[in-house]
């Protein structure tokens, strides 16, 4: 118990500090309470007690992450009821209440339900024709009640999100990105720092291994987090930078190419872990500083890329180049000497080379925008 009370207190004080996702919570927490609240008091004195508890209902349906999210729900809910109440009142008034019509009314509910403009609101369908149908006998009253309960908990809750709209975060996303491929170039460095002074220990690959995950799942949550900011600058009354949508697509880009990357940096790490038993150090001495070398000019590539500011894309294209020419230097010249850990170096040149075709991808993308 002490232990989850200090999270919360940390929780609390972080969400307190400064901005970020612990406050955008702790708001967003908030306005539910206050419209839930607001919209259960208006729906108690003004409506039925059979129908008030939509009311406090919607306006959490209506209180997303995002204004758009938040209309989109919306939106989607009140279509769901106006279905799911048109079924209730049809049935009820055509063949009665009994017992095989409720299941006739379940069976249409479902079907419609997964229609893909319902969204995740589908199964509402069902559940307010359940009430429409059982507590309101679908009488036309009870059906004109209900949809003024929606209409106050939508009230309330698209009200909150407009007097208190979400904060934007478009610095945050951009910084996270610098801070992942900072992360990767030095990750990079350190290989190449091992790989160049000789044979790399075994539990330092293994830990760049998980470490290779770990920032593969950091990326997912950047990307995650970013797709959200751009949906959270559509209806957002809040006004936007100028050139909010160019560094929300760049830090996009610069995500997509640094999850990519990833891929490579594991399998070449894999290829040192599997060749730690001796193949290692039948590398050929011209090949070790060379390849070294290629991976440090990769790595400040990399971190140029993922630049919370605008990146510099002459220096980027000069630091590509030089990591491209080293890369073939090395190839060339590890083709003319002794066949020596000739299966290490093949793995070792093929994902230093998609690796730099990931970095030139990235420039190239990144060259209208930046």
């Amino acid at each position: 118990m002490r232990t989850a009370a200090a999270a919360r207190g940390r929780y609390v004080w972080r969400a307190m500090a400064e901005p970020g996702r612990e406050r955008d919570d702790l708001l967003l927490n908030a306005k539910c309470v206050v419209a839930a609240m607001v919209a259960w008091v208006l729906a108690r004195y003004l409506l039925p007690p059979t129908v008030s508890t939509f009311a406090p209902f919607t306006a959490l349906v209506a209180l997303q992450a995002t204004v758009y999210r938040s209309a989109r729900d919306c939106a989607q809910y009140l279509l769901a009821m106006a279905t799911g109440t048109t079924l209730a009142a049809t049935l009820a008034a055509t063949v009665g209440i009994h017992g095989w019509s409720f299941g006739l009314l379940t069976l249409l509910g479902l079907w419609a339900g997964r229609v893909r403009r319902l969204g995740q609101q589908g199964a509402q369908v069902t559940i307010v024709g359940f009430f429409a149908f059982s507590s309101g006998q679908g009488r036309i009253d009870y059906v004109g009640h209900l949809a003024a309960a929606v209409a106050i908990g939508a009230l309330c809750g698209l009200g909150a999100h407009l007097l208190l709209a979400p904060a934007r975060h478009t610095g945050h996303r951009r910084q996270a990105v610098a801070a992942l491929c900072t992360g990767m170039s030095r990750r990079i460095n350190a290989l190449a720092d091992a790989l160049d002074s000789g044979e790399p220990d075994g539990e330092r690959v293994r830990q760049w291994r998980r470490d290779w995950r770990s920032l593969a799942a950091d990326c997912r949550d950047i990307q995650d987090r970013i797709d959200t900011e751009v949906e959270n600058g559509r209806l957002n009354p809040r006004r936007s930078p100028a050139d909010v949508n160019n560094a929300l697509a760049r830090a996009r880009e610069v995500a997509d190419m640094a999850e990519r990357s990833l891929d490579h940096l594991r399998s070449m790490t894999r290829a040192v872990d599997h060749a730690l038993d001796g193949e290692i150090g039948r590398l050929p001495d011209s090949f070790r500083p060379g390849f070294s070398s290629a991976l440090r000019a990769a790595a400040r590539a990399l971190e140029e890329l993922g630049r919370a500011d605008r990146t510099d894309i002459d220096r980027l294209e000069c630091l590509i180049d030089d990591a491209e020419a080293e890369l073939d230097r090395v190839q060339h010249e590890s083709a003319s000497t002794a066949l020596r850990a000739q299966t290490l170096r093949g793995a070792l040149l093929t994902d230093a080379g998609r690796l730099l075709a990931e970095l030139r991808a990235g420039q190239r993308a990144l060259a209208p925008v930046s």
